[in-house]
């Protein structure tokens, strides 16, 4: 999957030289430029970019912003139903999250935010459930325990979540974060892990994986041999895994 970087940039990379890049790495999936928290906007910028450049290869993904459910529901349907791409995706931090869910911990309130987003854009009729969907982000990873059942036509996520609390020397817990590091991926790129740091990184990636799909019957704690990568030190108490 390409992205158009509009996370890290703020807004979406050249449209010309992103469709350079497709063309040259034939991504299989591609996010089309977006604007955030801007429904007309995505919207033109959808309609402009694949009528300049129909023939691009690959899926195209469509991501739906807004500030409001109203908002949400027509960029939603704008891209289902006119432009018609291949994925839809939905972000983890709309500001219509916090006002739905408004919560001491702004993370949680992301996290339930779009949880209940979901299951009513759902029960409204408004996901068409014959359409792949891509979660874009995360806030905290326990929220993907909520789409184990009743959410099949969620096909994919992306999140940076565990590599970079691993880099930071931050373990998953049985119950994930409390809070998120707000650094982004790329302003680690030049990091070189130690071992402490690849250990964590392990584990934070095999726990994020049992929030997703649930663990095994036959696995009764997080302490088994799967998530056995060795000890490792933290300077942060609270996030301390048990002692291997």
């Amino acid at each position: 999957m390409l992205d158009n970087s509009i996370f890290e940039l703020g807004t979406a990379f050249d449209p010309e030289k992103y469709a350079h890049y497709i063309r040259t790495l034939k991504p299989t999936e591609y996010i089309i430029p977006d604007v955030l928290e801007n429904t007309i906007g995505t919207m033109d910028s959808a309609l402009d970019f694949v009528e300049k450049y129909p023939d691009l290869p690959g899926k195209r993904i469509g991501v739906v912003q807004g500030k409001s459910y109203s908002d949400l529901v027509e960029c939603y349907e704008y891209m289902d139903n006119i432009i018609d791409v291949d994925k839809i995706a939905i972000s983890f931090d709309y500001s219509y999250y916090l006002q739905r869910c408004p919560h001491p911990n702004k993370w949680m309130g992301y996290t339930l935010g779009r949880a209940q987003t979901l299951t009513r854009l759902l029960k409204d009729g408004v996901i068409n459930k014959d359409k792949p969907h891509h979660l874009l982000g995360c806030a905290l990873p326990i929220e993907f325990m909520f789409y184990r059942e009743g959410f099949d036509w969620i096909d994919s996520i992306d999140t940076s979540s565990p590599v970079v609390h691993g880099l930071l020397n931050i373990a998953y817990q049985p119950g994930g974060l409390v809070n998120k590091q707000s650094i982004k991926l790329v302003d680690l790129l030049n990091s070189v892990p130690d071992a402490n740091q690849m250990r964590m990184i392990k584990h934070n990636v095999m726990m994020f994986s049992t929030f997703v799909r649930g663990e095994p019957k036959s696995q009764k704690s997080h302490t088994d041999s799967r998530y056995d990568v060795g000890p490792w030190t933290t300077d942060q108490e609270k996030y301390q895994p048990a002692e291997a």
